[in-house]
């Protein structure tokens, strides 16, 4: 299985650092539905509380479009640090989540 190039601490929530006691860790792909496995082969995902920080609390990847963006940026930011270039990121994921170019 390929390791997250974003976490390198797979027993911590990568946003909030609790260790998911209580709150079992559920593995987050930074680009989900049709882009999930690209996210998985190339190594965008992160572990995250599965209630509080995953699905279910106010400020959780699937209900928070400010915590969404964060980690669609720091995902394209590590996909062109690791493979390429902004162009490449454009081709295989279809849209830039950066400004700047």
């Amino acid at each position: 299985m390929k390791r997250s190039i974003l976490q390198t601490d797979e027993h911590s929530c990568f946003l909030c650092e609790r260790n998911g006691n209580g709150d079992p860790l559920e593995k987050h792909h930074a680009f989900g539905a049709s882009n999930r496995w690209k996210s998985e082969e190339d190594g965008l995902f992160v572990y995250l509380c599965g209630c509080r920080c995953h699905r279910d609390g106010p400020f959780s990847a699937h209900q928070n479009a400010d915590t969404a963006r964060y980690l669609h940026e720091i995902a394209q930011e590590a996909w062109e640090r690791e493979y390429g270039s902004r162009e490449g990121f454009l081709a295989r994921y279809g849209k830039n989540y950066l400004t700047a170019p």
